[in-house]
């Protein structure tokens, strides 16, 4: 009897146990991504799945709003010196997630580490800052080389969140990045990489009464059936990108809710310009020409999306809707690829291996077809893709990208300015005005000015085919009525801090 009631309650205590582990999994929020977490620390990469983490675990100097707007982060207070190159900035008072004090010290290593080390997936935000110095603890002064106007809402892009200075120095960056010291609303509980990455509220975390639920699994879901049948089934409380041929199937659930976000995000095909064919501005014209892109938009996006007018997202300031070149013309199309260099040669439409690129490369390639542009199809894994394009080792390869905030300086520096460090999105691109015009407009203070050099370089490279625009689509996220208060900004943010589980 004594061994028999003793099993019993051994048995009681670990299904309590289990119970207990299931509910607090169950106040989880669950994201289901096609984007892998694939490092912890944000300096090292500019992928999709990394700039979803970063938010919850670094905050930056300043922030979003819930309406847009930039609102103070770290960074209390500021003053901008009256000739636009000296930034004032007091930090407010808070903590890391080991209950460290984050001082001016840790802000200006951060942002330097980001601007000058070799890793540094993407230091183009800070180029423009000439020192960061820390005064004391709570006052940092940043001075730029010349007047920037977008400067401040870098300090709010993805990469630019505020580390431990003493931590990195003293474990190493292997060490930070495997089990790293945040800033933000959430410590790191748990990470399987390829499989999730479970976060947990940093109890230190500066804005009071945040975050507001127990934490989340960011679960990395590459199907998109598997992310389908998941949210229909609540296993999942959100869900990246749902294909758009079952968007109308989810929002038909009354559990479900899909609000179609905005984004800045841009639909496009990079063009390789460093060799034939489309080193030969008639064929790339001829290309773009070529391309029914209200159809391929229809066909993608079942009519959720704009049509594409222009190299820059249609989601971002001085963007000229007006803009008409290169537009959809097959006639005109074959009459320049007959006056072109073009000698009948087979091109690659280099693609990621997923049914939505693989969709867009035979709309590309029928269309291509028509006009007597010969192409083949070539399916690779990410990583490969993601090798090849920055190695120029492609001809075409249709894809996306986005931009971190709705001013346009980013955006030029990353697509079409072929002097910012990435050959112009590697596609080797080079025009020396828009390189010129893109220092120009940022240095510029006066909006409208502004504006038109803005749409000075749409039009130029546009008209030259830096890349061929296809569409600009909003964000496809399915949300389960389990969770309130969650949603995408445009900068590829979750608002998670802010959600809530519905008891």
């Amino acid at each position: 009897m004594l061994t028999t009631w003793r099993s019993v309650v051994a048995t009681t205590a670990a299904l309590t146990l289990l119970a207990c582990a299931n509910v607090q999994a169950a106040d989880k929020i669950r994201i289901g991504s096609p984007y892998k977490t694939t490092t912890l620390d944000p300096m090292r990469s500019a992928a999709a799945g990394n700039i979803e983490t970063y938010g919850q675990l670094y905050s930056r100097l300043l922030r979003l709003d819930e309406s847009g707007e930039l609102a103070p982060g770290l960074a209390e207070s500021w003053e901008v010196s009256d000739d636009g190159t000296t930034i004032t900035i007091t930090m407010r008072d808070a903590m890391f997630s080991n209950g460290e004090t984050i001082t001016a010290e840790d802000a200006a290593f951060s942002l330097l580490r980001i601007r000058d080390t070799e890793e540094s997936a993407y230091p183009a935000p800070l180029q423009t800052l000439d020192t960061a110095e820390a005064i004391d603890d709570k006052t940092l002064v940043l001075k730029l080389k010349s007047a920037f106007a977008p400067f401040l809402g870098n300090l709010e892009v993805f990469n630019v969140g505020i580390i431990s200075k003493k931590d990195v120095e003293a474990r190493g960056d292997d060490a930070f990045t495997a089990d790293p010291v945040t800033s933000g609303p959430y410590m790191v509980e748990e990470w399987i990489p390829n499989e999730r990455l479970v976060i947990t509220p940093n109890p230190n975390y500066w804005r009071k009464g945040y975050p507001k639920n127990d934490g989340a699994e960011l679960i990395e879901v590459v199907a998109e059936n598997t992310r389908v049948s998941m949210m229909l089934s609540g296993e999942l409380d959100a869900a990246r990108e749902i294909p758009w041929s079952q968007v109308a199937e989810l929002k038909a659930n009354d559990s479900i809710s899909m609000p179609l976000e905005p984004s800045t995000v841009i639909y496009m095909v990079l063009l390789n310009h460093a060799r034939a064919p489309f080193n030969d501005i008639k064929i790339r014209q001829a290309a773009a020409m070529a391309l029914d892109t209200p159809a391929i938009t229809e066909a993608m996006t079942f009519g959720a999306a704009t049509p594409a007018n222009s190299t820059l997202p249609g989601a971002l300031r001085f963007h000229d809707s007006e803009l008409a070149v290169n537009t959809y013309d097959p006639e005109a199309a074959k009459a320049m690829l007959a006056d072109s260099s073009y000698n009948g040669e087979e091109l690659v439409i280099l693609i990621a291996d997923n049914p939505e690129r693989e969709k867009v490369a035979v709309l590309m390639q029928a269309q291509w077809a028509a006009i007597g542009l010969k192409s083949k199809i070539e399916k690779v894994d990410g990583g490969t893709w993601w090798t090849r394009v920055p190695e120029g080792d492609y001809d075409s390869a249709p894809t996306w990208w986005y931009n971190e905030t709705t001013d346009p300086d980013l955006a030029v520096r990353w697509a079409v300015c072929g002097s910012c460090g990435n050959r112009a999105y590697y596609t080797n691109y080079n025009n020396d005005e828009v390189n010129a015009l893109v220092d120009e407009a940022a240095a510029e203070l006066d909006e409208s000015k502004r504006a038109d050099m803005y749409r000075k370089i749409e039009k130029i490279t546009t008209t030259e085919v830096a890349q061929i625009p296809l569409y600009y689509p909003p964000f496809a996220n399915a949300y389960g009525d389990r969770v309130k208060g969650l949603s995408m900004t445009p900068a590829l943010q979750w608002t998670l801090e802010g959600a809530e589980v519905v008891k």
